[in-house]
């Protein structure tokens, strides 16, 4: 029989788990710091109530045995794994160790310490015929890649007829990831996942059935040729970025999206569950070892798009906005980079309780009508520093954004980006003297914009025309500057953005031209194939943006 402890130093108590020789379970709390021979004693009275509830099942047992309710308390002792009986006085954390024996009067229990467990097994909503499945495993004392994974099919009904059965037939696939083929439409899958922990220890098995059967995909969608580009992971000197706005959910489902902003597009097509499935296929497939997201739904990243890139290698690094149900996603590859340090920023906390920003909140101040505008948006600043894992020297700035979005907003997107500015200078040139930087994200500003010129060319004058994007009441004139050579990786697109009433350029990948170059710039997709369905988001293009791709390289 199994006992099976639980014990973490984080926690005061452990917990330990048994099934008694009369098959009644029992689950107790124990003090980490308390004498063994306390937890043994009370092992004991358990056992011992266990065979009296046994006992006074029986009327006639009790008449002819008198005391036969009161059952002899058994002998409890605990042995370790060399045989030895461990010492009453030993603290419980010390003596409960994997492989130690259990001797509950004639019973033996053989210890598992902090065995592999899984704690959530789930798959997706809505599968799709060669679109990838991936389920979200959470474990303890265990991870998804030394897990066991068993994927099994409905059995298609005899005759015809339109049940399947509850027979299941192993296919296969033995991965973490499983793309269902055009064989597997209008069946169920299921899947049996074993929990490991890399060191042969297994614990027991979950199974999860999906809710619905594989449905037929989309057929060709508007990433399949740029997959062609992305088909292998780029060597250790370059680095695939992506910046990409994935179109939040909160702004895709509302009923002003589906009449008004995406009229064009199929309802279905613009349903949550449809949409993972070929954005999850769409990111695997570049190969990247950087991807920075907008408009990325907590419960999106959580359930959907952290799993399935932890599968494909990829770590996930979420920053809410305030007051909204999306924000900034970051993800790096795992055996490339690891992650120092991050340095997230809401811009207008950041302007008013950072010193590093006095100066231009000093000036903000005389534009009062200006100030509360800035200090209203939510916008964040996501931040991390990265260290190469084959050559430590070499260190990223990565920074992500989504700046506000408003079209006459010019002077307060320039507010912004001088606030990420010089948080990017404090992080790279203070923090982390001479790191290059890549600043990633939905600027909502076309290349001919304040917003981009700043950016590029390192200082934005006081007469600039975007000072008064909104009118002359909403004037506020300041030069301001910063001291980064960055580049547009990219180039200036025509369009990163195609909507019904718009198309233009929004998004961009700068880099340190002084570090970094561009190895190549993956094409956009067509402009015949971004128009085949009208426009975006539609039944081939999951988001209303498209993602920009590069391979970068240090200089």
């Amino acid at each position: 029989e199994r006992a099976v402890v639980r014990c973490l130093p984080s926690e005061p108590k452990l917990s330990l788990r048994f099934v008694l020789p009369d098959g009644s379970a029992r689950h107790m709390q124990r003090d980490q710091a308390e004498p063994l021979g306390r937890a043994l004693a009370r092992i004991a009275t358990n056992a011992a109530k266990g065979h009296g509830k046994a006992g006074k099942k029986s009327k006639k047992a009790r008449a002819e045995g008198g005391a036969e309710g009161e059952a002899a308390v058994p002998a409890v002792r605990l042995f370790s794994r060399d045989g030895a009986a461990v010492a009453e006085e030993v603290p419980n954390a010390a003596a409960w160790q994997d492989g130690a024996v259990l001797h509950i009067g004639d019973a033996r229990y053989r210890v598992e310490r902090n065995p592999p467990a899984l704690t959530e097994l789930r798959l997706p909503r809505s599968l799709l015929a060669g679109f990838p499945v991936c389920p979200k495993v959470s474990a303890e004392f265990a991870a998804p890649q030394h897990c066991l994974f068993r994927w099994f099919r409905e059995q298609r009904p005899e005759g015809g007829g339109d049940t399947a059965g509850e027979a299941w037939v192993e296919t296969a696939a033995a991965e973490r990831v499983f793309t269902p083929s055009n064989a597997l439409v209008g069946l169920r899958l299921k899947l049996r996942c074993t929990p490991g922990d890399g060191e042969q220890r297994y614990g027991p098995a979950l199974e999860v059935e999906s809710s619905g059967p594989v449905e037929a995909g989309p057929g060709a969608c508007t990433f399949d040729a740029r997959h062609l580009y992305t088909k292998k992971v780029c060597g250790h000197g370059s680095v695939r970025a992506v910046s990409y706005n994935i179109l939040a959910d909160t702004y895709a489902q509302t009923e002003f999206s589906r009449t008004v902003l995406y009229p064009y597009c199929a309802p279905y097509a613009l349903e949550i569950d449809y949409r993972q499935n070929l954005l999850k296929k769409e990111l695997a497939g570049y190969s990247a070892d950087l991807i920075c997201l907008q408009e990325v739904d907590k419960s999106v990243f959580v359930d959907s798009l952290a799993p399935a890139l932890d599968a494909f290698g990829l770590e996930g690094l979420f920053r809410i906005k305030e007051k909204q149900h999306e924000g900034l996603a970051t993800f790096y590859r795992r055996d490339k980079f690891s992650l120092l340090s991050q340095h997230d920023i809401a811009f207008s906390e950041a302007l008013l309780s950072e010193p590093l920003h006095k100066e231009l909140c000093e000036q903000l101040a005389k534009y009062p009508l200006v100030q509360e505008k800035v200090l209203q948006r939510s916008s964040v600043l996501q931040v991390s520093v990265l260290q190469s894992t084959t050559d430590p020297s070499r260190k990223l700035c990565v920074a992500n954004t989504h700046l506000y979005w408003h079209p006459k907003g010019g002077n307060i997107r320039l507010i912004q980006v001088a606030v990420a500015m010089s948080h990017i200078k404090h992080v790279a040139c203070d923090l982390y003297p001479g790191t290059p930087v890549i600043f990633c994200g939905d600027f909502n500003s076309t290349p001919s914009s304040g917003a981009y010129s700043f950016i590029s060319s390192g200082g934005i004058a006081e007469d600039h025309e975007d000072w008064v994007s909104n009118g002359e009441e909403e004037r506020c004139s300041m030069s301001l500057s910063h001291p980064f050579k960055l580049l547009s990786a990219c180039g200036e697109p025509a369009y990163t953005n195609y909507v019904g009433g718009f198309h233009g350029c929004l998004d961009y990948i700068f880099i340190d031209r002084n570090a970094l170059e561009v190895e190549q710039v993956i094409p956009l997709p067509s402009h015949e194939e971004i128009t085949t369905h009208q426009a975006l988001p539609s039944v081939s293009h999951p988001s209303d943006h498209i993602a920009l791709i590069c391979d970068l390289k240090w200089k």
